[in-house]
């Protein structure tokens, strides 16, 4: 045991183990944030920091919006926490409905948890629930995609295609298979919008099925457009596909919409602007602009009504958390509604797409060998240094922090997803800085 001298001072930087981090270098030289608002940050020496990502994909609204901050006050006053097991508060009830009214087709019904992770984890739960109450228990196998992100619960890490965020974890879920990824480089480099090539990569989801038959398989999840992995949108007619061949063999078809909903994509779910419903649907991050931690699974009505069988005193679903439909995140996501009606942020975000489009393909040039968008979120490939992954993107992270933007990296990509209030000379600043970001660090 290490003695009391050892133990970190109070207000240094040894006590916190970051999450996605390389801890040792980064408290060599932080980078910390002491205060937002609008499409900005304020670093603690009052650096103003172009926020280029909307976060982590999840302020739509913009940051330090007073409407949210009214309510969660007001909620705080009213009460602070009430459990949702055997007990309910309006709250929940008003959100879940309001949520059914803007969703597409018959998703018509919310369960609530804390975050991405446990929504994915929530939803793999509900699919297996589902396949054994219908009488078909069998049906336990779960496909994912190669480099899909679905947080990192280990339900989500096994569906998951994210090397490195599986590699150290062991045999995780059994009875998981994945699709190939749709980054074809080859034939779609620089695409603007939905990638011409590429619809065929969904009919290896029959090859899977051929290989382990449908009775044993209960759902495919995706994510309409992948997100962690550097941004990539799925090619024209692809997740119809997908559609179509869950429906035909009985699988439950599952959208990881954590990154495109409510707006990223200029309509409420990127379901509405594939015309692809879902059978559930697992959202967070802009539920509640990222105020009070909030995820949760949309539920098509022929799962939930699969689910509410048995004697009414039975619980349908034996799953759930402390904080499920938690009465603060419920008070931020409801006021989070009325500011995307109220100030149009879908439509924004659908007008704004072109010169979005127009500005981010405007830095290719060398070093760069793919440009990808869709919406108002974009990822862009650098060139890697020859023995070095991910050293440039890193690098170009760094720089673009220090000339006052922030974006995101994986490997040498960089992805940008601005806050849906972002203006046009924003979307100007962002593509300057990015570019000599890129050229700073060729």
């Amino acid at each position: 045991m290490p003695s009391p001298s050892t133990k970190p001072t109070a207000n240094n930087l040894d006590a916190f183990f970051m999450p996605f981090t390389a801890n040792r270098q980064f408290k060599k030289n932080p980078r910390l944030l002491a205060k937002a608002k609008g499409v900005h940050y304020w670093t603690p020496d009052g650096r103003k920091v172009i926020d280029g990502t909307a976060g982590l994909w999840c302020v739509n609204a913009g940051h330090g919006r007073e409407e949210i901050k009214a309510a969660i006050v007001k909620q705080l006053d009213e009460m602070d926490y009430a459990p949702s097991f055997q007990m309910g508060h309006p709250k929940s009830f008003e959100l879940a409905a309001r949520h059914a009214a803007m969703l597409p087709g018959d998703l018509n019904h919310a369960f609530y948890c804390n975050s991405g992770s446990e929504a994915v984890d929530s939803a793999l739960k509900i699919a297996l629930a589902f396949q054994r109450a219908r009488g078909q228990g069998t049906r336990t196998r779960f496909i994912g995609r190669e480099r899909g992100y679905h947080g990192v619960g280990f339900g989500g890490i096994s569906v998951g295609g994210m090397v490195n965020n599986r590699k150290w974890f062991g045999a995780m879920l059994p009875g998981v298979d994945h699709l190939p990824h749709t980054h074809d480089l080859k034939r779609n480099a620089f695409s603007r919008g939905e990638p011409e090539h590429g619809v065929e990569l969904a009919d290896e989801l029959e090859r899977i099925v051929a290989l382990h038959d449908a009775s044993n398989i209960a759902a495919v999840i995706v994510e309409p457009c992948a997100g962690s992995t550097g941004y990539l949108p799925p090619p024209r007619g692809y997740l119809k596909r997908l559609r179509e061949i869950c429906d035909r063999h009985g699988i439950l078809l599952i959208f990881d919409e954590v990154i495109t909903g409510f707006g990223r994509l200029g309509t409420g779910f990127a379901a509405e602007y594939f015309g692809v419903i879902p059978d559930l649907m697992t959202v967070a991050k802009g539920i509640s602009n990222a105020t009070v931690p909030m995820g949760g699974v949309f539920v098509r009505k022929h799962v939930y009504d699969g689910l509410m069988n048995g004697p009414e005193n039975a619980v349908e679903l034996f799953h759930g958390y402390t904080y499920s439909a938690h009465p603060l995140a419920c008070a931020a996501a409801s006021a989070v509604l009325d500011i995307y009606k109220n100030d149009g942020l879908f439509q924004r975000a659908a007008d704004l797409s072109k010169y979005w489009e127009d500005g981010v393909h405007s830095l290719k040039g060398p070093g760069i060998t793919d440009i990808r968008n869709l919406g108002l979120a974009a990822g862009i490939d650098l060139e890697p240094r020859k023995d070095a992954p991910a050293a440039r993107g890193y690098d170009t992270f760094v720089k673009a922090f220090e000339l006052g933007l922030m974006v995101r990296q994986t490997g040498d990509c960089i992805a940008m997803s601005p806050p849906l209030i972002v203006e046009k000379n924003q979307i100007d600043e962002i593509i300057e800085i990015t570019g000599k970001a890129i050229k700073a660090t060729a």
